[in-house]
């Protein structure tokens, strides 16, 4: 259910972006200024609708490591399918020992959401690193610039008025025009010729490497907080997990006295 909630979410916002998306002017106007999601790397056409799979070979070696190739992308996924199906079938012949299987908590329920969510925050780090860095999923076309890009510098250019044509690239004079601009427009703008409303936003990029960062240390914390739970359950219920072993019956010559431990005979 909560994935089929989150899917449908995705589908209907995108299919709306899709409905207002204005291709024509891709300066002024691009897809990540839209708020349009990139529909992925093969697509061929703007809309999404006729676009054909490319076949991409698979990078061996070094170069695969290289995050701006996509042969790098077949030849992980084709390496982490194999070392998933090897993973699965060790851990269908193979069981851990016994002393790891209760020092771990194995069989609590907690112990596998603790488990599974530290595999999850893992995943979104990684994710959000490679969308705010850059790697060859992400486009500048469809996502916004990168930081790199930033780093580098923000270029303000005018277009129409007075000022048409002008551009300033200095740090300051484009941090000046920056914080104006964060609450509202600069200047009138002609909204039906330029297709632009003056506001420095926050690209698709931004939001995505935001909103997974966010989760990924939500799981993080999750993943530390069920953990803690599950390992030190004694602490949080306030039972010493050896106390059953002083109040057994006949263990000790004096009830709960753990010194007149009865000897075998």
């Amino acid at each position: 259910m909560h994935t089929t909630l989150v899917a449908g979410w995705a589908g209907l916002m995108a299919l709306y972006e899709l409905v207002v998306f204005y291709p024509f002017d891709p300066v002024l106007d691009p897809m990540w200024r839209q708020g349009l999601y990139s529909p992925g790397i093969w697509v061929s056409d703007p809309y999404g609708l006729t676009g054909k799979v490319q076949p991409v070979n698979p990078a061996w070696g070094v170069k695969s490591f290289d995050p701006f190739i996509l042969g790098g992308i077949a030849s992980h996924h084709i390496a982490a399918g194999i070392l998933g199906i090897l993973a699965g079938l060790f851990h269908l012949s193979v069981r851990p020992p016994q002393r790891l299987y209760k020092r771990l908590c194995m069989g609590n329920i907690e112990t596998v959401l603790s488990s599974s969510i530290a595999a999850i925050c893992f995943a979104a780090f990684v994710v959000a690193g490679t969308m705010w860095y850059g790697s060859a999923l992400p486009r500048l076309n469809y996502l916004g610039p990168l930081i790199i890009n930033g780093i580098k510098g923000v270029t303000v250019k005018f277009y129409g008025g007075e000022l048409n044509g002008v551009s300033y690239s200095d740090p300051i004079t484009a941090k000046k025009y920056a914080r104006r601009a964060q609450l509202g427009k600069i200047f009138e703008l002609d909204h039906a010729t330029l297709k632009s409303d003056g506001v420095f936003h926050s690209s698709p990029r931004g939001w995505f490497t935001f909103g997974h960062a966010s989760f990924a240390l939500l799981f993080f914390f999750g993943h530390i907080w069920h953990g803690a739970r599950t390992l030190f359950r004694d602490v949080f219920a306030g039972i010493d997990p050896d106390l059953d072993a002083q109040v057994e019956f006949g263990a000790f010559q004096k009830l709960g006295d753990p010194t007149t431990k009865r000897q075998a005979t």
